[in-house]
């Protein structure tokens, strides 16, 4: 697979990495432990070597995965994990970016993955009661000591991420971007092309929906985090088809499939931009893989795009109350 380069900091990845989220938190039934480490060990014989996980993943399960199943491949590879939240009982009961957490969370990551260092470590949400230069200058001193090779953020917004950038360079920012969230299109992704910052697209296929495989008769289970989104409801699920409608044409055209014509266009906005669609299936994976391949014309990009301005997105991101926990 090709590599690319998170913005100016020289971090090279390939160029669709994998979201380890969903092999043990987020959307439910979690297979076997045992076969989520065949996957990984699959995603990197085909080309990955950008791997994301997150302490709040499980809690700690899929920092264990992945520190178990990418031991033995640990030099080869690039490892992205976040800090930034309390836990009660297993829980997430809000944020915490206070330095002290920081420096554990660091420490604890590192024992869970198994490794001497953390390739890439995000601030998973920004937190109102701690100054931003604060954490960027813990993630400053944990790169000086040698335990963080990079900086990242998620979901944060542009004055943050500008106030963070002048005290310790942030490598890439992860936001969800997609054909059908496209918000970071109007202040973020020109400020990141500014400050030389990669962008890494969560959910960049829109947490399922854009691989066309959902109706309006779609069920989750009341523990999938999606049941709790506005955009998964039966009403949105079927006014949003207009988007997979487009998506199929496309795929026709092009010999590919919704889902890879949904990352081709990603790939195409911009050389810095790296998504990180998860799965827990083989065939899956290697349809998101194969989505490098697809190259995307001018002409094709511009049909895209009038068709785009067409098209309203039914329903939004997240609740209300969630929506305030992100700086879009």
């Amino acid at each position: 697979m090709q590599k690319r380069k998170l913005g100016s900091s020289g971090l090279e990845v390939s160029a669709i990495g994998l979201g380890c989220m969903g092999m043990s938190f987020g959307f439910p039934p979690f297979p076997e432990k045992k076969d989520m480490i065949i996957l990984l060990h699959q995603a990197y014989e085909r080309g990955v070597t950008f791997f994301d996980t997150a302490e709040a993943y499980g809690p700690y399960e899929n920092e264990e995965l992945l520190g178990e199943a990418l031991a033995p491949i640990r030099d080869k590879i690039i490892i992205a994990t976040k800090f930034g939240f309390k836990f009660e009982n297993g829980k997430i009961t809000g944020v915490n970016s206070h330095p002290e957490n920081i420096r554990k969370v660091a420490e604890e990551s590192l024992k869970r993955l198994k490794t001497d260092v953390i390739d890439l470590f995000y601030q998973h949400r920004v937190d109102p009661g701690v100054p931003i230069e604060d954490v960027a200058g813990t993630v400053k001193d944990l790169i000086k000591e040698g335990k963080v090779k990079y900086f990242g953020m998620s979901e944060a917004g542009a004055n943050t991420i500008r106030k963070a950038h002048a005290v310790q360079p942030v490598a890439a920012l992860q936001s969800e971007y997609s054909l059908w969230t496209r918000k970071p299109e109007e202040e973020i992704i020109p400020m990141l092309e500014e400050l030389g910052i990669g962008f890494v697209p969560f959910s960049p296929l829109g947490k399922g929906f854009l691989t066309g495989k959902m109706s309006a008769d779609t069920k989750f289970a009341s523990n999938d985090f999606r049941s709790l989104l506005p955009r998964f409801t039966p009403d949105a699920l079927k006014a949003n088809q207009t988007l997979i409608d487009l998506l199929g044409k496309i795929a026709t055209n092009k010999n590919g499939t919704p889902a890879q014509i949904a990352l081709a266009w990603l790939l195409a906005q911009k050389p810095w931009i790296v998504p990180i669609p998860g799965t827990t299936k083989l065939h899956r994976l290697e349809e998101n893989i194969g989505a490098a391949n697809v190259e995307l014309t001018s002409e094709e990009l511009k049909d895209i795009q009038s068709a785009l301005e067409e098209i309203k997105v039914f329903g939004n991101r997240y609740p209300d109350a969630l929506e305030k926990t992100t700086g879009l």
